[in-house]
């Protein structure tokens, strides 16, 4: 049946392939159209005759392999009526069970026989420490001659595939599909793929799916790379137009205003790359159209200062700035920060408030009436010049007298339509500035964060002290987690105090370590059977144990909002020794008295989140140290990857080893959604290059072209790039 001429990959499947196949694979694989099947890319190629490696094959892993029969045997039941053909698979070198159930002579008889050779597919399972497939499904070359030839010269392409759909079956629906398409519409422009040296869309689909050699296959791959990267950058660089397309309120600092007077009081001079920095918000927020931008940096490379600076230039212009935090206890502990920075100059109509100075407010959820209604109206009549608060932030009765900056903290933790909610309070598009204390590789930038102006601070503030960080092999090593609990009796002893950090709060939680990069990293099986250590099992420990006698507070997110503040607040009086806690005070949490940290079950953690935690020390003139307490073997996964933590605290450098290890999804933030990522190809750490071309490529079409009117091809893909199911992970930025 003839397709679409126009958008012939947004046809239904069951107008090339039958109705029954058609439902087959859109129940078993989530294939609708053609499209989707023909974007349903081999994961590798196998020439013919050359055996599947066995040894590398997974439990649990669906697989279709090409193997030789070694030995068959069919031999009855013993408690049941029927048969059992048990056939060895080889290599060359390891083997491979399958077990066929059945009655009677059900078997495919003499032709699983020593020396057949074929494709076998099917769950890995074990049985008696032995890995096999049971009633796997069999392609056996030499076959029907029909579905030989597509096996014959080309490459043999490897499917993800299921039970129900095996990978020889896909080859088959997809050469149909192929066969069925005629002109496919290019999306990306004749200039992009001349000057690039790259193939229609047509050809690139042909030779992915039936290469004659790897060299075609890389033709293809490039090619298809492109399109995906290329069609990401269209629409964040339509989005970076579009907001370059609004009205804003220019907001100039007023000359010897409240910035001035801020920068006069501070005890310390800012870093170079905090002036420069601060030069660049400042011709942001004077321009007439509104700021995008995100502020990136290590932990402690002091983004608050900077972002205070530019909310007081807001404010001296006349507007308000609103600084979105993701929890009460970050948003309690920015009020704290940026008030004691202010000093007098926060406490404007107060007793010994600066004349020329404002109120900063508070607005979370847990307020009481009084206090939040004193809050929304201190907002709305411009009473407070800045307001600190958490989602109670968007809520519709919260208005702004002028709202004109927007400063939203670990952009990671809050989605586009929140960030939105709030920059509709303004009553022009207010400033954006976007901060994260995770550093965000370059590749990252381009994509997740693609339509920000992106600043970076690396250069650490004057004054502060190293952290040395070291590894406590538990299982390797008992005695050392001993010496753990005693090294942080003589901090205590010293004067200082402690966070003991756990993956879990109680017994039946599960890790609550999906932080900022949202990764636990590869678990070794020891560590996936055993549960991770609950705050609210180590601390009765630690208090009846090895830290008997110190004063042991306890944190985490589910305790009422008085009890969170009560222990924070008392952990920053030097009221308490010890504070174990969940990853709740991971960012934002400034206890310059605080010099260690232990983190139970390290290996729990992904490399960037560690990093975050282990800022939480040595943010005084005390050195810190910071302790991973791990199960994990010697040899394994995540050892390795705190033995990188240990050797090194450029979060840079550790963020670029965290992301290599991560899958295309959690990059991107679609795994933990469920959505599917559009990325099939292209690799955002590895493809780099590609996506820096991509991005001048598309940015120079928009600017010629905003519309893209000229192209209808490209307009179809970007449509299937942000439809509903595939844009949230675009929204993170």
């Amino acid at each position: 049946m003839a397709l679409n001429a126009h958008h012939p990959l947004g046809e239904a499947l069951h107008r090339v392939l039958s109705d029954d196949t058609a439902k087959k694979l859109a129940k078993s694989l989530d294939l609708d159209t053609v499209g989707d099947l023909v974007r349903h890319f081999p994961r590798r190629y196998e020439k013919r005759g050359e055996l599947t490696r066995l040894r590398d094959l997974e439990i649990g892993a669906d697989v279709t392999v090409q193997a030789e029969v070694k030995t068959a045997v069919t031999r009855r039941m013993k408690n049941r009526s029927g048969v059992i053909r048990e056939v060895v698979v080889t290599d060359g070198r390891d083997t491979l069970k399958l077990t066929f159930f059945g009655k009677g002579n059900w078997t495919t008889g003499d032709k699983l026989n020593p020396g057949v050779r074929g494709l076998f597919s099917g769950t890995i399972s074990a049985f008696r420490n032995e890995r096999q497939l049971t009633q796997p499904a069999c392609f056996l070359f030499g076959g029907d001659p029909d579905d030989a030839e597509a096996f014959t010269d080309e490459l043999i392409p490897m499917y993800p595939a299921t039970a129900a759909v095996p990978s020889w079956q896909l080859t088959k629906h997809v050469h149909a599909v192929l066969e069925a398409l005629d002109v496919v519409p290019d999306p990306l422009p004749d200039k992009v793929r001349s000057q690039n040296d790259l193939v229609s869309l047509g050809e690139a689909l042909r030779l992915i799916h039936r290469p004659r050699d790897y060299g075609q296959v890389q033709v293809a791959r490039k090619r298809l790379k492109w399109d995906e990267a290329f069609v990401l950058q269209i629409a964040l660089a339509q989005r970076r137009a579009a907001a370059r397309a609004l009205p804003a309120v220019r907001r100039v600092a007023a000359k010897d205003g409240l910035l001035t007077a801020f920068d006069a009081r501070l005890p310390f001079d800012l870093t170079a790359g905090q002036r420069e920095i601060g030069n660049e918000i400042s011709m942001d927020l004077a321009c007439e159209h509104p700021m995008h931008r995100l502020l990136q940096g290590e932990v402690g490379s002091g983004k608050t200062v900077v972002a205070l600076r530019a909310m007081l230039a807001v404010v001296d212009a006349g507007g308000q700035a609103a600084l979105l935090a993701p929890t009460e206890v970050l948003a309690q502990q920015h009020l704290r920060s940026l008030s004691a920075m202010l000093g007098p100059l926060a406490e404007a109509g107060q007793l010994g408030g600066a004349e020329q100075g404002t109120r900063v407010a508070l607005l979370t959820g847990s307020l009481s009436a009084a206090a939040r209604k004193r809050a929304m109206l201190d907002a709305a009549s411009g009473e407070a010049g800045i307001v600190v608060g958490t989602h109670a932030l968007l809520q519709d009765k919260v208005d702004f007298f002028d709202l004109g900056l927007v400063v939203v903290d670990e952009q990671h933790r809050f989605g586009v339509e929140q960030r939105d909610a709030l920059r509709a309070k303004g009553s022009s598009p207010p400033h954006l500035l976007v901060m994260t204390a995770t550093p965000i590789p370059r590749t990252v930038a381009m994509t997740v964060f693609g339509d920000l102006d992106v600043s970076t601070l690396t250069e650490l503030p004057a004054g502060r002290s190293p952290i040395a960080t070291h590894v406590v092999p538990v299982s390797e090593k008992p005695h050392f987690l001993e010496r753990a609990w005693t090294r942080i009796r003589e901090e205590v002893g010293k004067g200082h105090q402690v966070y003991v950090v756990c993956p879990r709060i109680g017994a039946d939680d599960a890790d609550e370590d999906a932080g900022p990069d949202g990764h636990p990293g590869e678990l070794d099986e020891t560590s996936a059977r055993r549960p991770a250590a609950a705050v609210a099992q180590v601390a009765p420990m630690l208090v009846e144990g090895p830290l008997a006698g110190l004063r042991i507070g306890v944190l985490h997110g589910r305790l009422p909002t008085e009890e969170k503040d009560a222990t924070m607040a008392a952990f920053a009086a030097r009221e308490l020794d010890v504070l174990v806690a969940t990853t709740v005070i991971e960012v934002g949490v400034d206890v310059a008295n605080a010099t260690v940290m232990a983190v139970l079950d390290a290996d729990r953690f992904g490399m960037s989140q560690l990093h975050q935690l282990r800022g939480r020390v040595g943010r005084g003139s005390a050195p810190g140290l910071c302790l991973l307490v791990t199960e994990a073997p010697e040899a394994s996964p995540a050892r390795e990857r705190l033995d990188a933590v240990a050797s090194t605290t450029d979060g840079f450098a550790l963020s670029q080893l965290d992301l290599e290890a991560r899958r295309e999804g959690d990059v991107l933030g679609t795994s933990q959604s469920g959505r599917r990522s559009s990325l099939r190809m292209l690799q955002v750490v590895k493809d780099a290059d590609l996506i820096a071309e991509a991005r001048v490529a598309a940015t120079a079409l928009v600017e010629e072209d905003p519309a893209l009117a000229g192209q209808p091809a490209l307009v179809n893909a970007l449509a299937d790039l942000l439809d509903a199911e595939r844009a949230g992970y675009l929204e993170k930025a």
